[in-house]
């Protein structure tokens, strides 16, 4: 079969679906008196000159494209972190905020093309492969290079995700020179070794770990690096442990999590990467549902009971996305009941652990922490409490198996929170060795906005100093 022939059969295969698709959506209001032919019988002559080997092309970009646009949705959640931060956080750090959750999507993109993506999925096994700098040279002429450019879309849009949650936790305080270089880092390292590890086929994924999209690869590698960020870059002048700032919009905190959730389906449906299976494709989109919502209900009610008997939207917020961190995980290899239960956990988890930084001292300015790092390692080792046989090839300990999950799962969890919290480490000190990690006083006297970027969110509310000291190095 000529490639014109094979194109020319695609292209009719292509519109026979999307006429009988149309069909089917409008209840036949185009089969009109006078139609000289049925859709059906359109579609069977475009099957009969269809090839196992034309369906399976037209099925194949099917997948991809549905790759493309659940990283459109991957990729809104950028949007979604900076209305939740900069809703969480004082007017005098919104743009600052605003600026540094852009540019961590830019940074954190050009970082990952250069060198993040080759790293994360090198060539071989074990602890570290040979990975290929800028895609390989590919130049979108080849065959194949489409499918690639479309996957490294899919995962850059991830890896936006892990840096913009230590943003959030470092809020306020931090110098935008250093916010750069460590997302940088993050990209084009940090990050991606651990997807190495799991998703590229290294010695976690070798041993059998499980992380479906991504609560310990992405949230709870973020999640480290903000609490470690955090306490080296230490508290906000002020701060008050115990009583923190109040948010100073929590509409756009709200809007935020709804933006958030929204994405989040891209974020783990997305990961079936494919449109063929349907239970899968069902199953996760479910999941994701009751999580979230069960984590917010959770939230609620142990806050109503435990901190003064109001109901306190910060936490209905957080728990939702605690709920969904804690989920994503084990979306594809749990049954909805317990999806149910890991949700509701991550509600409390939530929370516990905002209070156990509140007692340490530490201030995460979001609750990044709680909700990506400590939800995260809950919802990776859920799976080996609750994953279905039928579903992820091997039974949780609660479902009928052993301990075996279950220790796998503690295995990753462990060496993902000691790589993050090294490096981390490191990588923070550095910076704040070299007095670019936190603002001058200076910014805490008249606001980082008006220091860093001589700028306010609400300029008739909270004018801007007419002088403003320029930028300087200190810590």
């Amino acid at each position: 079969m000529s490639k014109r022939y094979a194109r020319m059969i695609r292209i009719i295969l292509s519109v026979g679906i999307g006429t009988l698709f149309l069909f089917a959506v409008t209840g036949g209001a185009f089969a009109q008196d006078d139609a000289t032919e049925e859709p059906a019988t359109m579609i069977e002559e475009a099957l009969a000159f269809a090839t196992l080997e034309d369906v399976a092309i037209v099925q194949n970009n099917l997948d991809f494209t549905w790759m493309l646009l659940a990283g459109f949705l991957v990729f809104l959640m950028q949007a979604g972190f900076a209305m939740l931060e900069g809703g969480f956080i004082r007017q005098t750090g919104v743009v600052n905020s605003m600026s540094e959750n852009l540019m961590d999507a830019c940074v954190t993109g050009v970082m990952f093309f250069i060198v993040g993506y080759g790293i994360a999925y090198a060539s071989g096994g074990g602890f570290i492969g040979t990975p290929e700098l800028f895609l390989g040279g590919i130049d979108g002429t080849g065959d194949g290079d489409g499918e690639l450019f479309i996957d490294f879309f899919f995962q850059f849009a991830f890896a936006g995700a892990a840096a913009t949650i230590a943003t959030g936790a470092m809020a306020e305080r931090t110098d935008f020179r250093g916010k750069l270089i460590y997302s940088a880092i993050l990209g084009a390292f940090i990050y991606p070794m651990v997807v190495f590890w799991t998703w590229g086929g290294g010695w976690l994924d070798e041993a059998g770990f499980l992380d479906f999209a991504g609560s310990t690869i992405v949230h709870q590698t973020g999640g480290v690096l903000g609490l470690v960020g955090a306490f080296v870059v230490g508290p906000r002048v002020g701060r008050v442990f115990g009583k923190p700032p109040q948010p100073s919009n929590l509409m756009m905190a709200s809007l935020g999590t709804f933006v958030l959730w929204f994405g989040w389906y891209g974020f783990n449906v997305g990961s079936t990467l494919e449109a063929s299976d349907l239970n899968a494709m069902g199953l996760v989109a479910v999941n994701t549902t009751l999580a979230a919502a069960i984590g917010a209900m959770t939230a609620m009610f142990y806050a109503y009971f435990i901190k003064g008997g109001k109901w306190q939207l910060p936490y209905m917020l957080n728990g939702a996305l605690a709920g969904l961190v804690a989920i994503t995980a084990g979306c594809a290899f749990m049954a909805p009941t317990a999806a149910l239960v890991t949700g509701a956990i991550g509600g409390v988890v939530l929370i516990l652990a905002m209070d156990a930084l509140e007692a340490a001292k530490i201030d995460d300015a979001v609750g990044a922490f709680a909700v990506h790092g400590a939800a995260g390692m809950w919802g990776t080792l859920a799976i080996g409490l609750f994953a279905s046989e039928g579903l992820a090839g091997s039974a949780g300990l609660l479902m009928g198996g052993g301990f075996e999950l279950l220790g796998v799962q503690a295995l990753g969890v462990v060496a993902v929170l000691a790589w993050a919290g090294v490096t981390g480490f490191i990588m923070f000190s550095a910076i704040k060795a070299v007095g670019l990690l936190r603002m001058p006083s200076a910014a805490d006297e008249i606001g980082i906005d008006a220091y860093e970027h001589a700028a306010s969110v609400w300029p008739d509310v909270l004018p801007v100093p007419e002088e403003t000291s320029a930028p300087a190095t200190g810590d």
